[in-house]
């Protein structure tokens, strides 16, 4: 039987980067989904995959078409309709109740919360479901990971993200990152959770060759909330960058001077989301549309202190997302992954699993004493 996978906001810029890996490396009929009635499915360039139009309002169609798929290992359900802020644990649950593995994008820590508390129900029906998936959160959990593995005893992880201009992911991440300015949120540090004010604390990182030294900035990720859970470490960092770095001093003004009442309204974020999105497709051909991520980890080991960092590069932001979301999926799919319960990535997918994924997909490691750099060749 041939593998059967629905994209749920499969249209989408990052959803269809999903689709497009998955139909590189799988055998799969793929499903897309999206709100316009009719599309033009030859601007995809990719074989095998269907559309169907869904709006996640509709929730008794959304549960009709979930239960139209086969109940097996060979059918999966992929949550790529963000800004998942907006979102709620229901396509999870329909995918637990008619016993399909489930991967999902979401980048928002109330949405893993929401998630997380299916984990008992998921591993009753059999379901394995995977959150976070994507790039940061993703493939950031799992270059954590790796660096946690280098210590006896791990005490602090520090995320360092990085993209430049819109990612070319289209206007959704600036939806999202404004969403993400709205209020403090909790962060573990000194085996603590305190509070923290987004876009703040500025801090200038040296990543890797070609970006060098960016500022970075704290922001509300899941990663600070399932690394924190995961591993018995004292602190985890989550900052947040643009580049060109003028785009890092428009968000902090936007984080600091603007009234909250303005960041809660609906309509001001769309606004500032779109004109942003406008900003960047200009910028974009200077600046590009790549991701660095730096995941540092400072512990023990055998005794002595030091430190670990785990980094990966990519061109085009949209696309590493849809690698990192399409390569848990074909794990899925070809059962190397079987996990009944609910997720997050550094829990469910060993150090193996990820750096198999991301040699079938032409990225190399580049290995030191305290490093290691993954980056693709193609």
């Amino acid at each position: 039987m041939t593998n059967q996978v629905l994209i749920i906001g499969g249209y989408g810029r990052i959803g269809s980067s999903v689709a497009r890996d998955l139909a590189n490396y799988t055998n799969s009929e793929i499903t897309i989904t999206g709100r316009k009635p009719k599309v033009n499915l030859k601007e995809f360039y990719i074989s095998r995959v269907k559309y169907v139009a869904l709006d996640l309002g509709d929730k008794e169609r959304v549960k009709k078409i979930i239960n139209s798929y086969n109940k097996s290992s060979k059918s999966l359900v992929i949550h790529c309709a963000g800004p998942f802020h907006n979102r709620d644990g229901n396509v999870l649950k329909n995918c637990i109740e008619a016993g399909i593995n489930y991967v999902d994008i979401s980048d928002c820590r109330n949405f893993t919360y929401q998630a997380l508390e299916y984990s008992k129900a998921a591993q009753k029906a059999g379901v394995t479901a995977i959150i976070n998936t994507g790039i940061f959160p993703g493939i950031s959990n799992s270059l954590s990971r790796k660096s946690i593995e280098q210590f006896d005893e791990p005490e602090e992880i520090h995320l360092s993200y990085v993209v430049g201009g819109s990612g070319g992911a289209g206007v959704t991440v600036m939806r999202t990152t404004f969403l993400g300015l709205q209020s403090h949120f909790d962060a573990w540090i000194n085996g603590k959770w305190q509070s923290v004010k987004p876009y703040s604390d500025r801090e200038v990182i040296k990543f890797p060759s070609p970006y060098g030294k960016i500022g970075v900035y704290w922001f509300n990720m899941p990663e600070s909330l399932t690394l924190a859970n995961s591993f018995p470490v004292k602190t985890v960092t989550t900052k947040f960058g643009s580049f060109p770095d003028f785009y890092n001093h428009l968000t902090w003004m936007t984080a600091h001077l603007f009234p909250v009442s303005w960041l809660k309204n609906s309509a001001v974020i769309e606004f500032l989301s779109q004109v942003s999105y406008k900003m960047t497709q200009v910028s974009d051909k200077h600046s590009g549309t790549g991701v660095v991520i730096q995941a540092k980890v400072i512990g023990k080991k055998s005794g002595a202190k030091d430190n670990f960092c785990s980094s990966i590069i990519y061109k085009d932001t949209a696309t590493v997302t849809g690698i990192g979301t399409g390569g848990i999926a074909e794990l899925i799919l070809c059962r190397k992954l079987n996990k009944p319960g609910v997720w997050s990535v550094e829990n469910s997918v060993s150090t193996e699993l990820f750096e198999q994924v991301m040699q079938s997909r032409g990225f190399v490691k580049n290995h030191s004493d305290k490093s290691v750099v993954y980056q693709s060749l193609n």
